[in-house]
């Protein structure tokens, strides 16, 4: 499986697990995985807006960089020698159930991810209706 691929069944993946808002944007860098025809497309079919990274300014992907040096720092130094299905099920696990359900961001004035998805949603439907 390409890195392409691998995007690409992430998306389509993600598609299939949660709701995307109209025009939500994806971010990343220049990768030609994520410039790619396909991946353009796929993302333009679920009306999603693409964002990426200007050339050589490493602000641009603060959010996704603080993810992964968290991802590493909190599991994958702290995590023996496994095998490739048991590190993923272990970064999945990570990711579903305390990334996003029970680890409290900063950026998110100390909410968990579920927290503060509840909370917009909340206000953007109490807006529109």
């Amino acid at each position: 499986m390409t890195t392409k691929d691998t995007v690409l069944a992430a998306i389509n993946k993600a598609a299939t697990q949660y709701s995307f808002d109209h025009g939500m944007i994806f971010h990343s860098d220049r990768g030609t995985q994520y410039a790619s025809r396909a991946t353009r497309n796929t993302l333009k079919s679920y009306s999603i807006v693409q964002s990426m990274s200007r050339p050589r300014n490493c602000w641009d992907n603060a959010v996704a960089e603080s993810f992964f040096k968290s991802l590493k720092t909190e599991l994958i130094y702290e995590t023996k020698l496994v095998g490739a299905k048991q590190m993923k099920n272990t970064i999945f696990e990570y990711i579903e159930i305390w990334y996003r359900k029970q680890r409290r961001h900063s950026y998110l004035a100390y909410q968990t991810i579920e927290e503060f998805n509840k909370q917009y949603f909340k206000q953007n439907i109490n807006n529109v209706a």
